[in-house]
């Protein structure tokens, strides 16, 4: 494939050059990076499917890419793949309020689907903290989450149908109603991280907004007494839209960071619990959730003042992520998931860990469902520092699957954490997904070498395994 080849739209649609190559070197998972052989930019399916046809003639291998937001490396061209950006297939195609729907390609941005039905009292539920710069085919591939699934879902409880091209270059569509018979092929290809085809077009469900929304604000010494007020939250038969919470190290960060509030920084832990519907019982629920802060020895808790105040108390959660630059060179974002019981326990093996690899670990949660966002920080400079900060995020996840958790809830697997799916995988299990994946893209060359351990290294395992028992 050349500049001007038909199939890509002419010379500003296909991208050789080193210089411009180096921009598509990785995605937000920073800690490996390799360069594409190619980046080429359809506008539509059809030129989508040309451009596969063409590398699955040729047996090159290919991947599809977003904006680039995800966290596992799902992105990366580690083999020198050519990689099939859809940033140009950006549009909002159709809105169907009454039967509430919107149709859309994969490179249209979060956000923006949001702010363009705002004004008609409507909005997209899954809501992840990039959700200004990722794309929703992005959201598709990872089955992406955010602060309000406790409540809405992930991605993948709002997605309606999908139009894909194959690893051949063949367009299939599937789902469209609101329950099509046969296998849910929908549940298998959101989530597959880009294993399965190439997303084309998205056919997603969205909502009305809610009559009222109501924010509270608790202020704890000891993050486990946050951690008991999550579960005595839930347990007392409230569904919070939101319940987030952030410990000491994470309150430093985002206080040094562009969205301050003004936490003092002795806390232990700060939780963010929403609640929205009928105006009508809101307060009640509000009232309720203040009462269960307050038995578990808060220091402060209070309800917002109004839409501004609950705003600047999510533009300072929601830039988390990126806050910890302003306090570490390098942070390693990890994404696993533990029954709310687990959370004492849980945290305070991360300590351990932190404490084992001399590694401070700041920690995030989506705490109303269990799911965490360790962010370990480190020094990339400091020779033995990154590989210790590999090891300690793996060490995390092992945690998480060992209490009946999983070592992922929204970031999906990509390269980083392939051999972390034996924590909650067997053999056997692992073998009957890769046969899944397997009919759809039975040469690997749709995103190869994700998602899944290699088979060279099962064989290794296995007789690793086999040794230990001689």
């Amino acid at each position: 494939m050349h500049p001007g080849d038909g199939a890509t739209g002419g010379p500003t649609a296909v991208l050789h050059r080193y210089e411009d190559l180096v921009a598509y070197e990785c995605d937000g998972y920073t800690l490996e990076k390799s360069l594409p052989a190619a980046v080429v930019f359809p506008k539509s399916t059809e030129e989508v499917s040309r451009a596969v046809k063409y590398l699955h003639e040729r047996r090159i291998p290919f991947l599809p890419r977003g904006a680039g937001t995800g966290l596992s490396g799902g992105a990366i061209a580690q083999g020198g793949e050519v990689i099939v950006s859809l940033a140009r297939m950006n549009k909002l195609l159709s809105i169907d309020y009454l039967n509430r729907r919107a149709v859309l390609q994969p490179g249209y941005i979060n956000l923006k689907l949001s702010n363009s039905i705002s004004s008609k009292g409507y909005y997209y539920a899954p809501d992840p903290s990039s959700q200004a710069t990722c794309t929703i085919g992005g959201n598709v591939g990872e089955n992406a989450g955010g602060a309000h699934c406790l409540k809405y879902g992930v991605t993948t409880n709002h997605v309606l149908g999908l139009e894909l091209v194959l690893p051949n270059g063949d367009i299939v569509k599937t789902g469209g109603t609101l329950d099509s018979p046969g296998y849910d092929l929908l549940g298998i290809l959101t989530g597959s991280e880009g294993t399965m085809g190439i997303v084309t077009e998205i056919t997603v469900r969205i909502l009305k907004k809610p009559q009222g929304v109501k924010t509270v604000l608790a202020l704890y010494e000891d993050v486990n007494d946050a951690s008991r007020a999550v579960s005595e939250i839930i347990a007392a038969g409230i569904i919070p839209a939101a319940l987030e919470m952030m410990d000491k190290i994470a309150i430093e960060g985002v206080e040094s960071g562009n969205y301050p509030v003004g936490y003092p920084r002795d806390l232990g832990a700060v939780l963010i619990v929403e609640v929205d519907g009928i105006e009508e019982g809101l307060q009640d629920q509000i009232d309720h959730i203040i009462a269960v802060c307050q038995r578990n020895r808060v220091r402060e808790v209070r309800q917002a003042d109004d839409a501004q105040e609950r705003a600047r108390w999510w533009a300072n959660r929601k830039t988390a992520f990126g806050a910890m630059g302003t306090i570490s060179p390098d942070y390693l974002v990890q994404d696993g998931v533990i029954p709310r019981s687990k959370l004492p326990e849980v945290l305070a093996k991360v300590g351990e860990i932190s404490a084992k690899y001399k590694l401070r670990i700041a920690n995030v949660f989506h705490a109303g469902d269990g799911n965490l966002h360790p962010l370990i920080l480190f020094d990339s400079r400091v020779p033995g520092e990154t590989e210790r900060a590999v090891a300690a995020g793996s060490e995390v996840l092992k945690v998480c699957a060992d209490v009946g958790g999983s070592i992922t809830g929204e970031h999906g697997v990509g390269i980083e954490k392939m051999e972390d799916m034996r924590f909650i995988f067997n053999e056997r299990e692992i073998q009957v997904q890769t046969d899944i994946r397997d009919v759809f893209n039975p040469h690997s060359l749709c995103n190869p070498d994700k998602l899944f351990p290699k088979p060279a290294r099962c064989v290794e395992v296995k007789k690793f395994v086999a040794s230990t028992k001689e």
